[in-house]
């Protein structure tokens, strides 16, 4: 008799893109960091199954909804955080055409990415942690998940995008 196991795994990766300036569709970044690894939240879990269910009340991670948040906390992620911890943090909506899934039944069904560009008058100070929300509004909405990493101290000299890739296999 075989038994079989239902075992989901939630993977996320953070892909930063430091560019001088305000950044454009040409330029190059200057500098490129790719961490591994985020903590899935209790809200956020709940969130989607609120999405699943077709609950209209809670706001969808859309377009329209979706923001990345950057802050300077540096607490330990815990499941039942519902914002970022740090005393300096900003919410930002999604760049065009984010987030970004493809429907069906193919190897990238299984994928989504959520894109914000701070530009050079945004969030400058030392990024420890970064997030995906259902709104942009701090302190409200749903954190879907966190991760704190030493990302580097942003300044109005520069521009940065942020993409969270998240994969559910």
């Amino acid at each position: 008799m075989s038994s079989a196991k239902d075992l989901a795994v939630w993977r996320a990766s953070i892909h930063l893109a430091k560019f001088w300036g305000d950044w454009n569709l040409t330029a190059e970044p200057y500098d490129v960091l790719d961490i591994e690894g985020n903590m899935l939240m209790y809200g956020g879990v709940s969130l989607l199954w609120e999405c699943a269910l077709g609950n209209t009340t809670v706001p969808y991670l859309s377009p329209a909804n979706a923001a990345i948040g950057v802050g300077d906390g540096t607490a330990a992620e815990s499941a039942t955080q519902n914002d970022l911890t740090g005393a300096n943090k900003l919410r930002k909506g999604m760049a065009a055409s984010f987030p970004a899934h493809t429907d069906g039944l193919t190897v990238t069904a299984n994928a989504i990415s959520f894109r914000s560009t701070f530009a050079t008058g945004d969030a400058n100070w030392a990024w420890q942690e970064a997030g995906v929300f259902n709104t942009a509004t701090l302190g409200a909405g749903r954190m879907l998940n966190r991760k704190v990493a030493a990302m580097g101290t942003k300044t109005a000299a520069s521009s940065w995008q942020i993409t969270f890739d998240i994969t559910i296999t």
